[in-house]
């Protein structure tokens, strides 16, 4: 319902702020450390947001958007409430959490307040699976994102590269100055440029 909070810092407390938004001051709840990470009262700030509706209670969430995936994660574990799932994110950051989750580090997640080595059994065993497979997907996306860069890279190279032979120079000499640039940060017209100044120089 909330995907986030914007506006004027009116205070700040131990577990939760309080946000101003055109006269109506939102109550969120949220971890030390994303507290901390705030700014000081009467400044703009922004915060991801879980909205949490019970049959006793309405609440806020506010997180850094990589803490608002994981405390979704806490939440769909049997036996850990909102509030514990706060005190977790205060105490571990989401990478390590992450970490200790897919290395089955019971250790690191009792050492949170309340978390007791069933606690943690039980939030490895509902987990693992779960963040191995978001890993995975992150990993997929990286690496097709790194084959478009490559494909892009070759392009520029190759156009560069009959540009300068249209100039005289022979394909060979271009492709040993272009081993002494960055081809992968520069365009087309960038490696004719500092291949000419290269190739001139020889």
């Amino acid at each position: 319902m909330l995907a986030y909070i914007k506006g004027t810092l009116e205070i700040k407390l131990k577990n939760y702020v309080v946000i101003d938004v055109g006269g109506l001051g939102y109550k969120v709840f949220m971890s030390e450390s994303s507290i901390d990470s705030l700014g000081e009262i009467g400044e703009i700030v922004k915060v991801h947001t879980y909205y949490r509706v019970r049959e006793d209670d309405i609440s806020i969430y506010g997180f850094k958007t990589q803490e608002l995936r994981t405390f979704e994660l806490l939440l769909g574990v049997s036996g850990v409430g909102a509030k514990s799932a706060l005190v977790m994110l205060s105490c571990i950051e989401p990478s390590e959490f992450a970490i200790a989750v897919i290395s089955n580090n019971v250790k690191l997640l009792t050492q949170v307040p309340g978390i007791g080595t069933k606690s943690a059994q039980r939030i490895i065993l509902e987990l693992k699976d779960k963040l191995k497979a978001e890993q995975s997907e992150l990993d997929k996306e990286k690496l097709e994102e790194a084959k478009l860069q490559s494909v892009k890279v070759n392009e520029n190279v190759q156009e560069a590269t009959s540009g300068l032979m249209v100039l005289g120079y022979s394909r060979k000499d271009i492709e040993k100055v272009f081993e002494h640039l960055a081809v992968e940060s520069l365009s087309v017209e960038d490696l004719i440029k500092k291949g000419l100044v290269l190739l001139t120089t020889k």
